[in-house]
């Protein structure tokens, strides 16, 4: 299949105060190094989308990706994204999950010559309360959303024009496709799909690297 990996990478990583977050380093190498060859391997192309001040640095930190400039939102930035593109298939990776695999990549692919739709998801495993009054919530029932996703490009194109046109702001590009009444298929994901989002989850992405024995020469044995 041709598939094009779209990375949003153009957050300006303003909760982890370290720059914007695609450049920052866990085990000498920045987060979109450790995503775009992790992604390589299983795609026909790459597009990367960053602030419009780190395109050369994208460049060099994925070789041979498309770089596009990001936009105010990360749902108007995976548009930009999919217009960069012609490939039938997209995945979407958010730069800030370092750690997606070969088994969560092939599970995901595997699905989409019968899927339209696509979305890596995690058992919620903390007790909920809801804050107005601490009920407790179940938990069995939900699931908490990962990347990648992946989806017929001309599906999520008109999931995005959509929302557009409503002036929806989905939490990801499942919930725009699931406006339009279409089912996304889940893949079972895990934590090792960390989202470095603070300083504490940077130091357990640098901690998980270590265990993991993921360097910069390769990704573990």
């Amino acid at each position: 299949m041709e598939v094009a990996a779209l990375i949003a990478a153009a957050g300006s990583g303003s909760r982890l105060g370290l720059g914007p977050k695609a450049f920052v380093r866990v085990a000498e190498r920045t987060l979109l190094a450790w995503v775009g060859q992790a992604l390589r391997p299983f795609v026909s192309e790459i597009v990367v989308a960053v602030t419009a001040d780190r395109v050369e640095d994208a460049g060099l930190e994925a070789p041979g990706a498309s770089v596009v400039v990001g936009a105010d939102t990360r749902q108007a930035t995976v548009a930009r994204m999919l217009d960069a593109t012609s490939c039938r298939w997209v995945m979407i990776h958010d730069v800030a999950r370092p750690f997606v695999d070969a088994s969560t990549l092939r599970a995901v692919l595997a699905v989409l010559p019968e899927a339209r739709a696509v979305s890596v998801v995690a058992p919620v495993v903390d007790s909920l309360i809801r804050a107005s009054d601490g009920s407790a919530v179940d938990r069995s029932e939900l699931m908490a959303v990962q990347t990648p996703q992946a989806f017929e490009r001309q599906l999520l194109l008109e999931a995005h024009r959509s929302a557009r046109a409503a002036g929806f702001d989905g939490t990801d590009d499942a919930s725009l496709v699931r406006r339009l009444g279409v089912q996304v298929e889940l893949v079972a994901g895990g934590a090792h799909l960390m989202k470095v989002t603070t300083l504490g989850d940077l130091h357990l992405a640098e901690a998980y690297a270590a265990v993991a024995g993921l360097s910069l020469a390769g990704r573990g044995a």
